[in-house]
């Protein structure tokens, strides 16, 4: 593996793991009040495109990454949206 692909590769870990702590508070403690809704809508919908970017130039740090954020993201919209719906 080469110097480039490596730091793709640090960097797509480093970036997709920030979310995990998130996913965790909010599946174990379920508030999500201070959570934005519409950042997180815009958000997954910029890292699905990043997949498919990924999918089409072959770039596998890249499809990894968004994978992987995607369904942590996903998880903590998800409990959002719920969260959103029992409080109104």
């Amino acid at each position: 593996m080469d110097s480039v692909t490596f730091l793709g590769y640090i960097a797509s870990l480093l970036t997709t793991i920030s979310f995990l702590p998130q996913v965790i508070r909010v599946v174990m403690g379920g508030s999500t009040k201070d959570i934005s809704r519409n950042m997180y809508v815009v958000f997954i919908t910029g890292v699905v495109l990043w997949l498919i970017y990924g999918f089409l130039i072959g770039d596998f740090p890249i499809i990894l990454a968004n994978i992987f954020t995607f369904l942590f993201t996903s998880i903590i919209l998800f409990f959002k949206l719920k969260n959103d719906r029992r409080e109104n």
